[in-house]
């Protein structure tokens, strides 16, 4: 396995990719100051992006990750978080699907291409529910109090 994301196992076959781009932001308040370079104020984390890229080849039955593509589509229409590990084990996070790009090359007669280049950009995202545990505990905490 390379990648979990959500219910879509990413390997290297039926869906595969070959690159992974991450672009982390930090978010600064910035203000300006009297004869000096603009001050900026940390104020927490920004965006965390991650892009995964491939290419799958639905007429190779053993390559055929269309239905995985789809179940993407899927997730992004649905607009949930989803949990993503990778292959090593290392949690990343949880993250929403922000877009799904695919190129389709060499035509068939179905109208799919021979070779399926593919595109999932994904933005880091509070866990579901993360801030009614939080709720709770002070809440249960609160009854000992």
């Amino acid at each position: 396995m390379l990648f979990q994301v959500g219910p879509v196992t990413i390997d290297t076959f039926p869906f595969s990719i070959d690159s992974v781009e991450r672009e982390a932001e930090a978010d600064f308040a910035t203000k300006d100051l009297l004869g000096r370079l603009k001050g900026r104020e940390f104020v927490g984390e920004g965006d965390d992006k991650f892009t995964l890229k491939g290419k799958i080849i639905p007429s190779r039955q053993m390559l055929n990750g269309l239905p995985e593509l789809e179940m993407l589509h899927g997730a992004r229409r649905a607009g949930e978080a989803l949990f993503v590990m990778r292959g090593d084990g290392s949690v990343i996070g949880w993250f929403v699907i922000e877009s799904v790009k695919e190129s389709h090359e060499m035509l068939g007669r179905n109208g799919v291409g021979q070779i399926v280049s593919h595109e999932m950009k994904l933005t880091r995202v509070d866990g579901p529910g993360g801030d009614s545990a939080f709720s709770l505990i002070g809440s249960l905490l609160s009854l000992f109090g």
